[in-house]
């Protein structure tokens, strides 16, 4: 058996989000298609985290068990040929077989982004959020740093079914290192 490791990027405008769901289209499930087709095996790869619908990915952490001896190479090409061109395979590796995405993670990055201007260029749209309306910026960037910190996130969780698997997380307490806002041009 081997443990392979994905690092995914995906537009997920037209996805249901990261999870499968009956009668949705996810990116697990898809991604799930695809490696089923390279490997013959049907697996459920795990993803560092969950995005919802119509979230977008760089760089997502990706791991799934195969006893396929198909290279890590050439998983990047044949994955890439079989997912649609809004999801993209940009490696692959075989790790350590107690890696895994979501519960090896060390941290996650999050980005926002507000689009200021009267008019939203459409290839701006899907990635951006369109507010052409004042802002107090200064206390958006006084208010972002407040979350900064280890808090207690339990009224934002959803139940997981898998809460008490050995290596997860037993409670929602959460380090954010850094919060901020910034204007870019």
């Amino acid at each position: 058996m081997r443990n392979l490791k994905l690092i995914l990027s995906y537009d997920g405008s037209e996805f249901a989000g990261w999870q499968v769901q009956p009668d949705a289209v996810t990116v697990q499930g898809t991604l799930a298609s695809a490696i089923g087709r390279v490997t013959g095996e049907k697996v459920l790869p795990q993803g560092s985290g969950r995005t919802d619908a119509g979230v977008h990915a760089l760089a997502q952490v990706v791991t799934f068990v195969t006893e396929s001896s198909v290279p890590t190479a050439n998983f990047v090409k044949a994955l890439n040929d079989i997912l649609p061109a809004s999801v993209r395979v940009l490696e692959v590796e075989e790790v350590a077989a107690d890696f895994h995405a979501r519960y090896s993670a060390r941290g996650k990055t999050y980005r926002y982004r507000i689009y200021r201007g009267a008019i939203c260029p459409p290839f701006l749209a899907r990635y951006v959020w369109h507010y052409p309306y004042p802002l107090d910026e200064r206390a958006m960037a006084r208010g972002a740093v407040l979350v900064e910190g280890e808090h207690d996130f339990t009224s934002f969780a959803a139940v997981d079914p898998e809460r008490g698997r050995e290596g997860m997380l037993a409670s929602n307490v959460r380090r954010i290192f850094s919060s901020n806002w910034e204007r870019q041009a």
